[in-house]
């Protein structure tokens, strides 16, 4: 979900060197009803020619579903409610969040789908702690599988 943090666990991941791509970024586009949706060819081609022993994607889109099939583990980062707000309005690298519709719709779908992105996790990680302790658990529990 949008404010949990998966961009700044990204740049971390990145920084230890381990390869990690956030879809926000040239991965996704808006299909024609407007949802903001993976790029389902660029995603496939990623998918399909990454070399790299492990590689994180992180991102939320109507359509990731599709992919899941391919993923070793998929990790919700979840946050309280107040900490996603707070992350939103501070933020200055992403606008998504800033306008009263934006925010509304954010706020919906907190309520309506993160319940089926819990669902379809392998695991979950709260994201309301340091930055390091989160990025650790991503890690952690990638080795595990």
């Amino acid at each position: 979900m949008s404010g949990t943090g998966k961009s700044a666990v990204v740049v971390a991941l990145v920084a230890l060197g381990i390869k990690a791509v956030d879809s926000d970024y040239g991965w996704c586009e808006t299909a024609s009803d407007g949802e903001w949706i993976w790029d389902e060819g660029k995603i496939q081609e990623l998918l399909s020619h990454e070399d790299a022993e492990v590689l994180f994607i992180a991102g939320c889109a109507s359509n990731q579903g599709k992919f899941y099939e391919q993923f070793d583990l998929v990790i919700l980062l979840s946050a309280p409610t107040d900490l996603i707000i707070e992350r939103i309005e501070n933020r200055e690298e992403n606008p998504f969040g800033k306008s009263p519709e934006e925010m509304s719709k954010l706020l919906a779908d907190l309520e309506l789908v993160e319940p089926l992105l819990r669902a379809s996790a392998g695991a979950e990680v709260p994201t309301d702690r340091s930055l390091d302790e989160v990025v650790a658990d991503v890690i952690r529990l990638s080795m595990k599988v």
